[in-house]
């Protein structure tokens, strides 16, 4: 059987200030914003994708902002980090630029014996880290505030808190088509495709409490999957688990299926393409508001709602 899932393609979460989100992820991670648009379902917030260059899959890391949202809490049932993949050789750039920037930070720590990580959070509480790492081969992107080989590649993995493992681990093996990889103590990795960008953490953590949604959380993980055809055969999966799956949903540069994964985590599978680049050129990705057909006869009164934000990397070279 051909496999239907490929791996992380995006990850989804909420924050507070839109221009605040913008300086920290481009200014100070250097990412890209490679496309300014509006939530699908509430077109007076914003949504911003952050990535490589292109926006591939397993690099894009998007927001709901929303001013003045209550923070959320970190917790069970729920994607509490996301990774970022960077060179080996950037610890000391990466831990001078995050103490730069009074950001406050883990000391690096040893995983599975392999990665090196350093746990930060964003100015809303979304806990990320930087793995340092040379398995990953991929493009960094920087648009000149940081050297390019100590650049971000995109992402390495996703880290899942839940009761339990098994039932999350059973739809990821049985319907998304990942493997489990290695296990230590009470994490456990899964990969549909065993490469950087694409592993799924899942921690038993029955003592904590269940996570709240709000500023500073995950709202869900998308995985990828190639085109339509595909999309539709893994909904039938969906289906036959019986955990009730969306109708498909277009999201002009990807179409989209959700549902609730067994430990309450929102699950997304999307497409591969049409891309980022289907309504703007690559040169100009993230430039100008891009709205989704319905709203465009609007755009008048949506840009008005929506705050003014500009991309100013000056004060963070």
């Amino acid at each position: 059987m051909s496999q239907l899932v490929t791996g992380i393609h995006h990850v989804t979460a909420i924050s507070g200030g839109a221009q605040k989100n913008i300086d920290f992820y481009c200014g100070i991670l250097g990412l890209r914003l490679v496309k300014k648009t509006v939530n699908f379902d509430a077109p007076d917030v914003y949504h911003f994708y952050y990535g490589n260059e292109m926006g591939n899959p397993g690099s894009i890391l998007t927001f709901f902002p929303y001013e003045g949202i209550i923070a959320g809490r970190h917790g069970k049932g729920m994607l509490n980090t996301t990774t970022f993949s960077v060179p080996l050789a950037s610890l000391d750039y990466w831990q001078q630029r995050l103490s730069k920037f009074n950001i406050a930070h883990k000391d690096p720590e040893e995983r599975f014996d392999t990665d090196l990580v350093v746990y930060f959070e964003d100015p809303d509480g979304l806990g990320l880290e930087l793995v340092f790492n040379d398995d990953d081969t991929r493009n960094g992107f920087t648009y000149g505030n940081i050297p390019i080989e100590n650049s971000i590649r995109g992402f390495y993995n996703v880290e899942i808190w839940e009761e339990g493992y098994e039932r999350t681990a059973n739809l990821l093996t049985d319907q998304l088509d990942h493997k489990l990889i290695v296990e230590k103590g009470n994490r456990f990795r899964f990969a549909a495709t065993n490469a950087p960008g694409n592993f799924v953490d899942i921690l038993c953590t029955p003592d904590k409490l269940r996570g709240l949604a709000g500023g500073g959380t995950v709202h869900h993980i998308a995985f990828a999957t190639p085109d339509a055809a595909s999309q539709l055969e893994v909904r039938n999966r969906i289906l036959k688990r019986m955990l009730n799956p969306t109708p498909v949903l277009d999201r002009n540069y990807f179409t989209s299926i959700y549902f609730r994964e067994p430990g309450g985590v929102l699950f997304e599978v999307a497409t591969a393409g049409p891309g980022f680049a289907v309504d703007e050129q690559k040169e100009h990705l993230g430039e100008s508001l891009k709205l989704p057909q319905q709203y465009e006869p609007h755009r008048q009164e949506i840009e008005k709602s929506l705050a003014t934000v500009k991309l100013d990397l000056n004060n963070y070279k």
